[in-house]
């Protein structure tokens, strides 16, 4: 096998263990902010709750439910974000979805993806962007303190009557 190949089994071994042991899954007690997201394209379903203390993500959660690629995204986020100060946390966003998207939004410098880089793969397959892409956003929405839920649908309802189709 090609390292190329060992490299995309790892990288799908390391999602696959996230998605079915998430890290951080579970109600957070402590937080002072919150919000939810919603894929209506494949019914993935997060809240994410953390903890901002000055500036800085002192500690963040997530619950819900969602396909293996959402919550490997969810979790890993949580891991990545946890100790970092608000803007960092949100460079950290702008690179991870330049990283999904293939799109270079996302200024020089700043941190370094470290482990998210198993998502690169993520964009060869553009229905499951949304999918890895629904935490932060939900993230983000949390850090600004708008308690919303965000929709990876512009202008979609966030509705949980909505039909998903299977991711």
């Amino acid at each position: 096998m090609s390292s190329r190949g060992e490299l995309r089994d790892l990288y799908q071994e390391v999602i696959l263990d996230h998605g079915k042991r998430p890290r951080n899954f579970g109600p957070l007690a402590s937080a002072n902010r919150r919000a939810e997201g919603y894929n209506p394209l494949c019914g993935d379903r997060e809240t994410v709750s953390l903890r901002l203390e000055g500036d800085v993500v002192k500690d963040v959660a997530f619950e819900g439910a969602g396909c293996a690629i959402s919550t490997a995204s969810a979790s890993m986020m949580t891991e990545s974000v946890r100790g970092k100060s608000r803007a960092d946390a949100e460079a950290l966003f702008a690179k991870f979805h330049d990283l999904i998207t293939g799109e270079s939004k996302a200024p020089a410098g700043g941190p370094a993806l470290g482990k998210l880089e198993v998502f690169s793969g993520v964009r060869e397959y553009p229905v499951r962007i949304k999918c890895a892409t629904l935490p932060w956003h939900t993230l983000k929405a949390a850090l600004e303190g708008e308690g919303q839920t965000v929709s990876t649908e512009d202008g979609a309802e966030a509705s949980p009557r909505e039909e998903p189709t299977a991711c």
